[in-house]
């Protein structure tokens, strides 16, 4: 006999598509009603993360993030004439994309949550977004490249989703950083490619949306070795690959500790790039910290900064007043994700006030109709590129040593000219 959510897994191992399935069960007798809230006088709000596992370096923000969100809304929200107390109902993924949809599932039907908010990488928000469109209820993400979300969610551009909404940058935006970064450094433009066999990796390293076709038109030569398993200790063949071609440029989406194990492995090897440019992998302070002097020239996409020129719709804080508080609150550098997460919260709230009650209906209805200005830009998911997704500004970047460590410093800011580039890039010594 098959629990519900045993039927939900069945089909999506199955060749079904996932929106089939989704619509079908939603419309049959399988599913349940009691997931809809019914309001007393307070609001719940469910948040996934990874907090454990190998991508919570992600969640490194979650709890300084959430103090803040408390402080912020301990009058709580007024929707419709009435005012609500605001409760946080928090889940760790576990770095698992079954945790994060058994966790999505537990705040619907067990927590009875208004809405969902949920970031880090499609190994979250996929999940706990098609819990989320299953089950009728609003839900925002963030933190994923919109491609892997929205087709890796088996989204169709000419009619989106009905529950989900997601913002973020795309493959275009990370494709056109990273390659105006590497043409302001001389090279033999040959690529080598870590892709791991996830939703990233798959999507990134794909023939047509991902990175082959365009570097391939932009004159690159691309070296993909194929995808590997993650987690990886051994890249001692990628390297040997990468030696034998001649590799310049090495870049990929990978986890912290697969890249440490690259990045060990070449200078044990002997193998010497020009550019290493590491989507996931370089993105993070305490990760970057932990390769020592070899982090230096380290470059990535870079999805906020201190630097950029947006500030809160909650509290009016600044880019820098934001990386400055966190640091002040925890002794710890900015991190990318500190903005986003507190982005997720900013467009949750937007739209709770704008509601015109706290029915699902009417949450997702104000959701869809955002046009906000947050700490990452505006948000507006009625521009696309396709149904139900915002686009968010991204930049180049690369790590310098100062005198405190690394900072990760703008050097390229081709598809997105409101950041100002703050330094030059330079090649790996």
């Amino acid at each position: 006999m098959f629990k519900k959510g045993d039927i939900v897994n069945h089909f999506f191992n199955s060749t079904t598509d996932r929106r089939t399935v989704i619509k079908t069960l939603a419309a049959s007798s399988l599913l349940p009603s009691a997931w809809v809230h019914a309001a007393g006088n307070t609001i719940k709000i469910g948040y996934v993360s990874p907090q454990t596992g190998p991508l919570a370096i992600f969640a490194e923000p979650d709890a300084f993030t959430l103090a803040e969100m408390k402080k912020v809304l301990s009058a709580g929200i007024k929707v419709a004439g009435k005012t609500y107390a605001v409760e946080f109902v928090v889940k760790d993924s576990q770095s698992s994309s079954n945790r994060a949809a058994e966790a999505a599932s537990e705040l619907i039907l067990k927590d009875k949550v208004n809405l969902i908010v949920a970031g880090s990488t499609p190994a979250t928000t996929n999940p706990v977004a098609d819990q989320c469109e299953l089950n009728g209820v609003p839900c925002i993400t963030n933190d994923t490249p919109w491609q892997p979300h929205f087709f890796g969610r088996g989204g169709n551009p000419k009619v989106g989703f009905e529950w989900t909404y997601h913002f973020f940058w795309g493959l275009e935006d990370v494709i056109g950083v990273f390659t105006n970064l590497w043409t302001q450094i001389p090279t033999n433009k040959v690529v080598g490619s870590l892709f791991p066999n996830d939703s990233d990796g798959n999507a990134w390293g794909d023939a047509k949306i991902g990175f082959p076709p365009v570097l391939t038109q932009k004159g690159f030569k691309l070296i993909d070795k194929g995808r590997f398993q993650s987690p990886a200790d051994d890249f001692s063949s990628y390297i040997a690959e990468f030696k034998k071609n001649n590799v310049d440029i090495v870049t990929g989406v990978l986890p912290p500790p697969d890249f440490a194990n690259f990045w060990s492995q070449a200078a044990q090897q002997g193998f010497k790039p020009k550019i290493v440019t590491a989507a996931k992998a370089t993105e993070f302070p305490a990760a970057i910290h932990s390769f020592g002097p070899r982090a230096e020239g380290l470059s990535v996409e870079v999805w906020w900064s201190p630097t950029h020129p947006f500030s809160s719709s909650l509290n009016g804080q600044s880019s820098a007043a934001l990386a400055d508080a966190y640091t002040k609150a925890t002794g710890r550098p900015w991190a990318m994700p500190l903005a986003f997460k507190h982005s997720l919260f900013e467009v949750a709230v937007d739209a709770l006030k704008r509601a015109a009650d706290l029915q699902p209906e009417s949450i997702r209805n104000a959701i869809r109709d955002t046009h906000l200005s947050t700490i990452v830009g505006n948000i507006d998911f009625k521009k696309g590129p396709v149904p139900n997704v915002a686009k968010t500004p991204l930049v180049g970047g690369q790590w310098k040593k100062t005198a405190k460590g690394f900072d990760l410093i703008v050097v390229e800011n081709s598809q997105a000219p409101m950041v100002p580039v703050k330094a030059k890039f330079d090649p790996l010594r």
